[in-house]
């Protein structure tokens, strides 16, 4: 475990130091707790005199009554627990991707096309030379406008865990390069070394061409392409608090919008890719029949039913809940509060009633 002390020095500025690493026999809040307690006694430092916290997100760290977070807590009231804004929207968007079944089955299906068209330089050639057609025939057609800047040559670069912006990104290309990444899938069914090679082709190819696929696809672009202006806006160095917190609430809003009115328009869109690239389309009258399952077994309700309520509205709900979740209105109060005390601009952002609410968050 390592451990890292912010504070001010004598001289009014913010200091930053690495304070130790230490072994840790288990993770459990209590090892920790004994660990840094240990660390603090060494260096003549009491767990008394903390006036915040922060750690990753993982549940033995911010858990409500048995985290790290909240033994401190127990013995410091004032020990607040602040968490990365950046990360938090990490967080919150690997938590939509695990505990949602067809987001988790999205994103796994996506690895496994990276995986096999990005497989050698020749695979890769196939995509680029079909999609420098395809863009070459769309200008001579005025499908396409030219000039500076436009019509760039995109690849799919694979998506890192860390760094859930880029799946947005990925996502979008998929999209964007669908005809050329199918060129590719069907001349590896046809032409591959082996046959596990060809079989795995295939798979991905009717799976890509399925509607399921395409949903969920047009779905996580759209949500993730709301919070991906956050999440790049969060990692900006200059952010001040302020912005960030009101960044927050218009992704909140945005989200919102879109399962209120969002439906219709996300539904025409992926109507219309269906058709231009002949995607089979079921009844949104019919009743939903999940992959994998006899007609007999089939749960009674309808494709719009399946799609828009357990799909749409579950997937932003989650957003929603996860976002509201990691970003409390106690640590948001306190932090607005503390920008009242910043010095910038010959204290500018000074405000009388929020001094007054900070000092409260600290009676003692």
């Amino acid at each position: 475990m390592a451990l890292v002390l912010r504070y001010m020095n004598n001289k009014g500025s913010i200091v930053e130091c690495f304070l130790a690493i230490v072994h840790v026999s288990d993770t459990t809040a209590l090892s920790l707790k004994e660990a840094i307690e240990s660390i603090f006694s060494k260096h003549g430092l009491s767990v008394s005199r903390l006036r915040g916290q922060v750690y990753d997100g993982a549940s033995n760290m911010r858990g409500e009554f048995n985290g790290l977070k909240s033994l401190i807590l127990k013995e410091n009231e004032f020990a607040f627990y602040i968490h990365y804004f950046a990360h938090q929207l990490q967080l919150t968007l690997v938590a939509i991707a695990k505990n949602e079944d067809s987001v988790a089955s999205l994103f796994q299906n996506v690895v496994c096309l990276l995986n096999v068209v990005g497989a050698s330089c020749k695979r890769y050639d196939i995509l680029r030379e079909s999609q420098v057609a395809r863009v070459f025939e769309a200008l001579q057609n005025d499908e396409l406008a030219s000039g500076k800047g436009l019509n760039q040559e995109i690849g799919l670069n694979r998506a890192g865990d860390t760094r859930w912006g880029s799946h947005y990104g990925t996502l979008l290309n998929i999209i964007i390069l669908f005809p050329s990444v199918i060129d590719v899938l069907e001349n590896v069914g046809e032409n591959g070394l082996n046959s596990e090679q060809r079989v795995e082709a295939q798979f991905l190819l009717q799976m890509m061409q399925s509607f399921d696929f395409i949903f969920n696809l047009h779905l996580m672009r759209s949500v993730l392409g709301i919070t991906n202006e956050l999440s790049k806006s969060l990692q900006r160095k200059d952010q001040d608090i302020v912005n960030a917190m009101e960044l927050v609430k218009i992704s909140k809003q945005r989200l919102q919008m879109m399962r209120d009115d969002g439906w219709d328009l996300l539904l025409h869109e992926i109507l219309s890719f269906c058709e231009k690239y002949s995607i089979l389309v079921p009844s949104m009258d019919g009743n939903y029949a999940p992959p994998g399952r006899s007609r007999r077994k089939a749960v009674g309700v309808s494709n719009l039913h399946h799609y828009r309520v357990d799909i749409f509205n579950v997937v932003i709900d989650r957003q929603l809940q996860e976002l509201n979740n990691r970003f409390t209105e106690i640590n948001t109060e306190l932090l607005l509060c503390a920008l009242c005390l910043n010095p910038n601009d010959s204290f500018v952002a000074f405000n009388k009633e929020k001094l007054i609410r900070f000092a409260r968050f600290y009676p003692l």
